[in-house]
């Protein structure tokens, strides 16, 4: 068995980085993508590499010789690399192809090795390698039968987004024996390279194959292992976090801030999401009225109001809508004047909106979390400060502070002219009710001190949409923080789900109840770890301290590593010197006991 390796091609999209290289020099995790290749090919046995090479290839064939770590290499130049495709690079190792049995590889492909091994072990001659299609991936799909055999090719201007779920991608790695290649892969090549030219691909000859003999081609699912295509400099950046290893997985992963359905096998136990809603019908309703949000601007900020206030039950005049709740804090904070108090840990977001001298900080008891809303208010006086932030129920604690508290503290707040943000974002987790928010008329008009946080992408599980709402009756406030904002700061969808949402209120509230009922099933189970305290919480997270022999840090890189579980690590922030903690989103059953398994397996 011999390898064969397409790597002529010039790589534009990846920018300077193939300026003057071809795309298998460039670097993932501080390995040549030729490496990684090479390195999974000699462990799985392979002594022969056939590159063919045009774009870069003096750099190339210096940087391997004629043999990489005792396999001999073989160098085919394809002369006319800007003017041709993958077909003619293939239809020049036509004699080394016809000759050996080949692994045939594009050079953009980074794999986990064990695919290698695998491939070789089935006893099938002829495999195409393939996974699960996801909505994100581009090129060529199949189509496999009953039997795994592929059945068709179906090139990316012919996919039908309604097929989505029988496609399988290809990872452009083929298995074929020198018999299909000399009796059948090569005739048909030749006689479409006369017909058709030679920018075209060569999955455009293995289509006909497949459809005059649909038995002829074997798929290897690899659905469930790492793989990566990479085209663009974000495939290169996702390449980086899905291939690095230790606390450098850790670290990309957290600088992402999102965006993690590029990562299909990750279980996000880090971001606060609500994993009952919205509900399927809901879903269907937004999907059918797709193309024509899609294709039409939103409404400006007095209907975007409009909508919030029908959604909070108060007068537009009293509610803001923004792009997430960040938006609105970062507006917010910064026309509060100073100084500020918080209670930590807590939401960083709101202590970056103000310079840190301006920051007067509330230490509850190291290990509880706890703190009353007379602590609180006596805290402001001492420090005779302008607002006071209450997260509630807190983030990252859960902890929580009954509505007739926080309605006793903002009576004190307001004897002493001190306003009174209240972030009530996790406040429908609490039991599913709104009887813990404080967003309604006759409070916001008896308190001109208050200003209610509300994110909406939260709440509603829907954090794509980008909505938050803040609501108070100081009306000069709120049209301060409006002026800081763009008058279309509200996409057509997040509108369009202010719209419709009244006719699902059952649904979320339904769903709410689940998360504290599946909250406290949590908790249950973390108190059968021993390493893990798990903290009473209110929210649709539980705050954990981590004892010895782990830590923070080490038990997030473990369980990313081992498990593709992210959980947030707490060290470093605020309020935690003593108390080392981790943050646990409460998702739902099956994927909160393939949480607790994964601890219990490191919990000897």
């Amino acid at each position: 068995m011999q390898a064969v390796i397409l790597a002529a091609g010039m790589g534009k999209r990846l920018g300077d980085l193939t300026r003057h290289s071809t795309k298998c020099m460039v670097k993932v995790n501080g390995k040549r993508l030729i490496e990684h290749a090479l390195d999974a090919l000699l462990a799985a046995g392979i002594r022969h590499v056939v590159m063919v090479v045009g774009h870069g290839a003096d750099e190339l064939k210096a940087f391997l010789g004629d043999a990489y770590k005792g396999a001999r290499v073989d160098y085919v130049l394809n002369p006319i690399y800007a003017k041709s495709n993958n077909i003619y690079s293939l239809f020049l190792v036509r004699a080394f192809m016809e000759a050996d049995d080949s692994l045939l590889l594009e050079s953009d492909v980074i794999f986990d090795p064990a695919i290698i091994e695998d491939c070789l072990a089935d006893p099938s001659p002829n495999l195409a390698i393939v996974a699960k299609f996801q909505s994100w991936m581009d090129g060529t799909v199949t189509k496999l039968d009953d039997r795994e055999f592929i059945s068709c090719f179906v090139s990316k201007k012919e996919i039908v987004w309604s097929d989505l779920d029988q496609y399988f991608k290809t990872v452009n790695i083929y298995k074929l024996s020198k018999a299909f290649s000399k009796e059948r892969f090569f005739p048909f090549l030749e006689v479409y390279i006369r017909a058709k030219g030679l920018n075209e691909y060569y999955e455009e000859v293995l289509k006909i194959l497949t459809f005059i003999d649909q038995g002829s081609i074997k798929a290897f699912d690899i659905s469930d292992r790492l793989w990566y295509e990479i085209d663009d400099l974000q495939d290169l950046d996702i390449a980086d976090a899905l291939f690095s290893r230790g606390l450098d997985k850790l670290k990309a992963l957290y600088q992402r801030f999102g965006g993690y359905w590029r990562f299909p096998a990750l279980k996000d136990f880090c971001y606060l999401v609500n994993p009952y809603f919205p509900a399927p019908r809901m879903v269907h309703e937004m999907i059918r009225s797709f193309p024509q949000l899609l294709t039409s601007y939103p409404s400006g900020q007095k209907v975007q109001n409009l909508l919030g206030s029908k959604l909070l039950g108060c007068p537009p005049q009293q509610v803001l809508v923004g792009n997430g709740a960040s938006e609105l804090i970062k507006g917010l904070v910064p026309e509060c004047g100073g100084p500020l108090a918080l209670s930590v840990p807590t939401f960083d977001e709101y202590r970056a909106g103000a310079p840190k001298d301006q920051w007067r900080v509330f230490y509850p008891a190291p290990g509880t979390f706890d703190y009353s809303g007379d602590q609180l208010a006596d805290f402001c006086a001492a420090q005779k400060v302008s607002t006071l932030i209450l997260i509630n129920p807190d983030n990252p604690s859960g902890h929580f502070l009954a509505k007739s508290d926080v309605l006793r503290l903002l009576e004190r707040l307001r004897t002493m002219n001190v306003r009174l943000i209240h972030d009530e974002s996790f406040a429908d987790f609490v039991d599913g009710t709104t009887d813990h928010s404080l967003i309604s008329p006759d409070i916001l008009d008896r308190f001109p001190n208050l200003v209610a946080v509300k994110s909406i992408s939260k709440s509603y599980g829907v954090p794509g949409l980008r909505l938050g709402i803040i609501a108070s009756g100081d009306l000069g406030l709120l049209e301060r923080v409006k002026n800081r904002l763009s008058i279309w700061n509200i996409n057509s969808f997040a509108e369009h789900f202010l719209q419709i949402i009244d006719k699902y209120n059952h649904d979320f509230r339904h769903a709410c109840r689940n998360i504290g009922a599946e909250r406290e099933h949590l908790f249950e189970r973390l108190r059968e770890i021993s390493f893990l305290r798990p903290i009473p919480s209110k929210a649709n997270y539980i705050l954990c301290e981590v004892k010895a022999p782990w830590t923070p840090t080490r038990l997030a890189e473990t369980l990313l590593n081992a498990s593709w579980l992210f959980i947030k690590d707490c060290t470093g922030k605020i309020g935690f010197e003593k108390t080392p903690c981790i943050r646990l989103t409460v998702r739902d059953r099956n994927d909160n006991e393939f949480l607790i398994s994964a601890l219990k397996a490191l919990d000897k």
